[in-house]
């Protein structure tokens, strides 16, 4: 029952190669691709043409003069293996892949096409016949260089068998057929171009010379076409749609079909034993299309990081403050250490004039210390002649030598007071060094306080024409010189002292006079608030203005409504009056004269109601406009007041 199932959920058994056999109904498997009709893997020469099949060859085979070329590959089906296939005996060749039937005869002509080759050419025939015997050597099939020479018909069909079995590997030659009758059904079916020249009965005596150049050129054009199929199965184009040669990516529909071909053989074979499901299969298929899709994928994933990474520096650009802000910063910055640069070289040009005069002053007094010692040794040159001229006596120049001694040892007494001297000068002048830095960073200092209070020249008046400035050089010779600028204790310290007392004055005066701002926005306020006060007040009287003309206007309506009660009621009346004096014909006269009199007076009480009325309303609504405007124009008046001050 299991077979059953399986079975009756599969598609009948089809060879996937398209070999004509008979269906042997094994079961095939769902995946596999439904094959179309005339579909497989054919030859390169193109379709089979030749007659319908015949009849099984019998198990007897001939004796062939040469060895068995059953290792060659080139022997071996061009198409893929056939798992499923039913076996045969070892007896029995297989099949031809190629469809029999009289379909595939060639075309039929009146006159046979020629062979454009010149195949009656003695050295084109050297030609073909050292490249036929170079292929059968390179496909394993021995035979010497002789045979082509003075070839028999054995030799030929064997030979002939072997190129055709190159290209197809399933042509069926019969045992029990004569060799004449199947030597032109494979070249129709390869279509060979010149068969229409070829006669059969030429294959009794080959090497005839009226039959072998034509026979020859068959041969030659068999081994031009083995060349290309060889070429073609080793060049791995997509179209041999062999699994193994498939890159990993590709676009190709030849890559898809091979990819395809490879996992329904390998679920044929296991359908083969007796399973359903190919969760192996599919895993290994799909997995090859994750490989050929890994590129792609590691791409798509390394393109969101960069986006992601281009939206987080662009959500932190949209957040950060604008550039500009940090630059105006640094350029404030900028400007602040350009005017104290400038201030810097201002005073840097001035110790530069002062160090410049103090450099020729000291070459000045270096020229004069040059001359003296010039004059000096001239002196010396001088004494030193005129001691040679003299004549002294023993004593003397004991006396002279006496003195020299006491000399040289003043000398060196001398010479060491100044190197002591110099050790101090040089520690005096470290010493100084320092001070004078410090003195230096003071006046800089100095220099920046009047920059920072605003004291550079000009100043207020009294001390316009004074300036405070004040430059350190240390290259003057007499120290009065050092300090540049107007005396501190005549001139800086009384300036200062003038200028402290004048911001203490200006100081007071604004003190006294924010107190009396305070002293008068007090009052304002004091005043805004008893006007704010009388407009409560005033406010009230109109709130119960606007009561008691609310109370009048109903008053009014009131009395209005009573007063037009009675006149209806007095219409009422008249009527009936002037119906009882129609009636009657008695006092009609008199009565009408009374209820009009009565009327009229009722008629003007309400209108003077009315007007007393609207009166009041009128002038309620007057005095409630002229205190809005008061009321306005005194908050005006203060906040301008309060704005000025």
């Amino acid at each position: 029952m299991a077979d059953f199932r399986r079975r009756s959920t599969a598609q009948p058994a089809v060879d996937p190669y398209g070999n004509p056999r008979q269906l042997s109904g094994l079961p095939v498997p769902s995946t596999i691709k439904k094959p179309t009709q005339n579909t497989g893997r054919m030859s390169i020469s193109g379709p089979a043409m030749r007659g319908p099949l015949l009849q099984p060859p019998s198990t007897v085979q001939r004796n062939s003069v040469l060895r068995s070329q059953n290792n060659n590959p080139l022997l071996m089906s061009a198409s893929k293996p056939g798992f499923g296939r039913t076996p045969m005996h070892s007896s029995v060749r297989r099949g031809s892949m190629w469809i029999g039937g009289s379909q595939g005869s060639a075309p039929s002509s009146s006159q046979p096409l020629k062979d454009p080759r010149n195949i009656r050419d003695r050295n084109f025939q050297a030609k073909m016949r050292q490249d036929i015997v170079g292929w059968l050597q390179a496909t394993e099939f021995d035979i010497p260089n002789s045979v082509l020479q003075n070839i028999t018909g054995r030799d030929f069909g064997a030979i002939f068998k072997h190129l055709v079995s190159l290209l197809d590997p399933q042509w069926p030659f019969r045992s029990d057929q004569r060799w004449e009758e199947q030597f032109l059904p494979p070249l129709k079916a390869l279509r060979y171009p010149f068969v229409g020249a070829i006669d059969p009965r030429w294959l009794a005596t080959p090497a005839a010379p009226h039959s072998w150049p034509t026979l020859l050129g068959v041969l030659h054009w068999l081994v031009e076409m083995g060349k290309a199929r060889l070429q073609y199965m080793e060049s791995e184009h997509p179209t041999l749609q062999d699994a193994l040669l498939v890159p990993d990516e590709f676009d190709d529909e030849h890559h898809h079909r091979a990819l395809a071909m490879s996992h329904y053989l390998a679920a044929y074979e296991v359908f083969l034993h007796g399973q359903d499901m190919y969760p192996e299969q599919e895993k290994a298929l799909e997995e090859r299309y994750a490989l050929k899709d890994s590129r792609v994928v590691a791409d798509l994933e390394q393109k969101k990081e960069q986006l992601n990474t281009a939206n987080a520096e662009l959500q932190q650009l949209l957040e950060s403050p604008a550039p500009i802000e940090a630059l105006r910063k640094k350029n404030g910055e900028v400007k602040h250490d350009r005017a104290k640069f400038e201030e810097y070289m201002r005073v840097a040009e001035l110790r530069k004039e002062d160090y410049i005069n103090y450099i020729k002053q000291e070459k000045a007094e270096l020229a004069q210390t040059l001359t003296m010692i010039g004059q000096l040794r001239a002196e010396e040159a001088r004494l030193t002649d005129v001691v040679k001229v003299q004549n002294l006596s023993p004593e003397e120049v004991h006396r002279m030598n006496s003195e020299h001694e006491g000399l040289s040892r003043d000398l060196e007494t001398l010479k060491h007071k100044i190197a002591e001297t110099s050790k101090t000068a040089l520690k005096l002048e470290v010493s100084l060094t320092k001070k004078v830095a410090d003195a230096e960073d003071a006046v800089d200092a100095y220099t920046n306080l009047l920059a920072t209070l605003g004291l550079f020249p000009p100043l207020p008046p009294p001390l316009q024409d004074v300036k405070l400035t004040l430059a350190l050089n240390t290259a003057a010779p007499n120290p009065p010189d050092i300090l540049v600028g107007p005396g501190i204790r005549e001139v800086v310290k009384p300036s200062l002292a003038i200028i402290a007392e004048l911001k203490r004055t200006e100081r007071a005066d604004v003190e006294s006079e924010r107190i009396k701002v305070d002293n008068e926005l007090d009052q304002l306020t004091t005043e805004w608030e008893n006007i704010q006060e009388e407009v409560n007040e005033v406010l009230n009287k109109v709130t119960a203005l606007n009561d008691e003309a609310e109370e009048l206007r109903e008053v009014a309506q009131q009395e209005a409504l009573v007063s037009n009660a009675e006149a209806s009621h007095l219409e009422r009346e008249l009527a009936q009056a002037r119906t009882s004096a129609m009636a009657n014909g008695v006092g009609v006269k008199s009565r009408l004269q009374a209820v009009q009199i009565a009327y009229r007076e009722q008629i003007d009480k309400v209108e003077r109601l009315r007007d007393e009325t609207v009166r009041a309303i009128i002038k309620n609504s007057s005095d409630i406009v002229s205190f809005k405007e008061e009321v306005s124009t005194q908050l005006k008046d203060l906040r301008d007041f309060a704005d000025g001050n």
